[in-house]
């Protein structure tokens, strides 16, 4: 049986960092049908892009890798960021300007921002899961706890490597640990041929996902219901460390050790920003 052949891909391709990029963050759609991209990376300098990928600005005031960041809701008005520095950080996005900075007693791997945008959360290499009031960001973090290592005052038994706040109930939040715990329900799970470094669920169908390759630069499409492999395409020069979908669902990027982001078409062909059709 002759398989059908696989659509060629050409990716955009977004430069501008100097080292691995490991996180990426798209804000919500706005009013005119656009929406920026929020790069980490290891060369301590989070970007933002517009929708084309276009470069907008570039926070500095971190003096290490920076391994997480997100956006806040609606104008995406503000961004928080967790460094290899032993701190977190908030930005406001139009003016590149720092308003607050979160000091740790480590690596901070992960952070998120509850809905409201009035409190974020942070994990790391301490263990632990702290929680800040940015009505009162001079405040004492509140730790978050559970399970065995709750006796020691610790959210996990291992570093945190990511956590994430629950969109449907603002008192559910997400944690992974490399105590291989995570601390959530599990909804869905397939078993790739390969390992996977990151995924993401297309935010309006739902009925395919985009994945990451550690050991090479290609990225995948997946079935969600089979977890059957829809398409692999290849582009970048080195290992893929993390995967977003765009929140129109046209775009999926990707960002890897080679330093740069690439942004891949849902479907092929569509007339679409810089892809004319």
């Amino acid at each position: 049986m002759t398989s059908t052949p696989q659509p060629r891909t050409v990716p955009l391709t977004c430069s501008g960092h100097t080292r691995p990029v490991v996180h990426l963050e798209y804000s919500e759609l706005q009013s005119d049908n656009t929406y920026t991209l929020l790069s980490s990376c290891k060369d301590g300098n989070p970007m933002l892009r517009d929708w084309l990928g276009d470069w907008v600005g570039t926070f500095l005031g971190h003096k290490g890798a920076v391994w997480s960041a997100r956006l806040s809701g609606g104008e995406a008005s503000y961004a928080v960021t967790g460094s290899a520095d032993f701190s977190a950080k908030v930005w406001d996005t139009f003016s590149g300007q720092c308003l607050h900075t979160f000091s740790h007693n480590h690596i901070v791997r992960s952070v998120a921002i509850n809905g409201q945008g009035t409190s974020i959360l942070t994990g790391g290499h301490e263990k632990k899961l702290r929680l800040f009031d940015l009505n009162r960001p001079t405040a004492e973090a509140r730790l978050l706890t559970g399970g065995p290592a709750a006796e020691k005052g610790l959210a996990h038994d291992g570093n945190i490597r990511s956590v994430v706040w629950s969109r449907g109930d603002e008192n559910v939040v997400v944690s992974v640990g490399e105590d291989k715990v995570v601390r959530h329900t599990v909804l869905k799970k397939h078993t790739l041929d390969v390992t996977p470094s990151s995924a993401s669920l297309h935010p309006l169908n739902a009925d395919r996902f985009f994945a990451g390759e550690t050991s090479a630069g290609w990225v995948r499409i997946y079935d969600f219901e089979s977890g059957e492999q829809r398409e692999l395409h290849k582009g970048h020069h080195g290992p893929v460390h993390c995967v977003s979908y765009s929140p129109d669902g046209e775009l999926a990027a990707s960002g890897s050790e080679d330093g740069t982001i690439r942004l891949w078409q849902t479907w092929h062909g569509k007339a679409y920003g810089l892809w004319g059709g």
